[in-house]
This record gives C-alpha cells, structure tokens and sequence, in this order.
C-alpha cells in the first residue's frame, strides 16, 4: 500500500517536497516511481529509482529540477521539486513494482498510491 503527502499551490519558480509512504516487507527491494497527469492528459513518467539508490532516471521535463530519494529504513521516498513551473501542475501519483530494475513504463507498476495534487500558480 502507497500513501502520497506534501502536494498543495506553490507559486512559479517555488518548491515542494512530496512524499510517499509505503507499506509491506519488501520495499527496500522495490523499484519506486513518481507519475503525473495534468487534467485531459494522460498519467506520463516523472522519475524512478531502484532499491539501493544507485540508478535514479528522469523524464526530461523535469531533469535537473527534480531529485527523487528513497529511505528503505522508514520505506519512504521523496521527491523533491524545484524552480517549479505551471506545466508542472498534476496530480502526482507514487507507484511501486517488485522487480529490482526501474522502468519508465507504466503499466510495468503494480502498486499505485492514490494521488497528491500539485498546482503551480504563473
């Protein structure tokens, strides 16, 4: 089980830290993932990380902006959002899969948290 936190309205240029927070034995050995989708779009790849926090990708869009983090002591993983921008404004989605390798692929994600929105004001 996935739980987002830490969305809310930021103005441009601003920051904010989402977490996600996760539930079950085998997180440290997950792959986790943040997702979006903007309102009439559909849900597009952000960042991933594997579990030892060696391989971390991003989507270019948010690639030098974004750090995406992960604590397996306390099975949570962050993503820390910077210099944000209206088109960053979406519901961010925490998602969670078994195998050890990232992917940037959706539907390789088992696990899905509900959701956490995120507006940036122009």
């Amino acid at each position: 089980q996935l739980a987002e936190s830490g969305g809310g309205l930021v103005q441009a240029g601003g920051s904010l830290r989402l977490t996600c927070a996760a539930s079950g034995t085998t997180f440290s050995s997950a792959s986790m993932a943040w997702f979006r989708q903007a309102p009439g779009k559909e849900r597009e790849f952000v960042a991933t990380i594997n579990g030892l926090s060696t391989i971390r990708y991003y989507s270019e869009a948010v690639e030098g902006r974004f750090t995406i983090s992960r604590d397996n002591a306390k099975k949570t993983m962050d993503l820390e959002m910077s210099r944000l921008k209206p088109e960053d404004t979406a519901v961010y989605y925490c998602a969670g899969r078994s195998d050890t390798l990232p992917s940037t692929t959706r539907r390789l994600y088992e696990y899905w948290g509900q959701g956490t929105q995120v507006t940036v004001s122009s």
